[in-house]
């Protein structure tokens, strides 16, 4: 009678997932990325809305519905990182920016609370890493989205839009995509700084990539 085999199954590796940010006091859009042997896939992307209609003065209870809602979205999918977009203060409107800093600091807190890494992106670093120029419109944008993520039509709406871009710009910051795995192959040939233009922050990261490659 054959000795029947008792060694467990390996265990299936633990998913990486990434959940970006797109701040917002009334709308907050937040996407769920799970990241695969072909690349990243949407787990879950939508809105989390405060109490519309409510005045300055129940800026508590606003706060408090979108820290209840992104908790609930942490909970859910347990992501390995969070990316924040940073916010762009005008001049002219200095309040605006004040007023979502209270939405992004209970964004920080959720993470922090389970011990999430939150990284913030400037919107021109999204659009550098995500199209290739910092410049890049909407549409541009849009197109980048879809075709990273394999996507039949351009995700809707903007909030959700934008959450995917920045939880996107993170996966390729972090050594995916382009600036990682593949990218010997990828970038055959290809002059890089050209690619990536005067970015400080973005040829700091290739200087580091090159010279991990010569180390090895």
């Amino acid at each position: 009678m054959p000795t029947p085999n008792l060694t467990p199954p390996p265990e299936r590796p633990t998913p990486r997932r990434f959940v970006g940010i797109d701040p917002g006091l009334q709308v907050t859009g937040y996407a769920v990325l799970e990241v695969g042997v072909n690349g990243p896939k949407i787990c879950e992307a939508g809105v989390i809305r405060s109490a519309e209609g409510r005045e300055t003065a129940d800026m508590a209870r606003r706060v408090c519905v979108l820290y209840d809602g992104l908790c609930e979205v942490l909970d859910q999918w347990k992501p390995n990182a969070m990316a924040v977009e940073q916010l762009f203060a005008h001049y002219d409107h200095p309040r605006t920016a004040i007023l979502m800093a209270h939405a992004r600091g209970a964004f920080f807190l959720a993470g922090a609370q389970r011990n999430i890494p939150v990284t913030s992106y400037a919107p021109t670093r999204v659009k550098k890493l995500v199209t290739g120029s910092g410049r890049a419109d909407k549409e541009q944008m849009q197109n980048a989205v879809m075709r990273e993520l394999g996507l039949a039509k351009p995700p809707e709406p903007h909030d959700v839009a934008d959450a995917l871009a920045i939880a996107l710009c993170h996966y390729f910051a972090c050594g995916n995509g382009i600036m990682g795995g593949a990218r010997s192959a990828t970038f055959t040939g290809v002059n890089m700084r050209a690619l990536l233009g005067d970015d400080p922050d973005l040829l700091d990261e290739l200087d580091e990539l090159k010279t991990t490659d010569d180390a090895a």
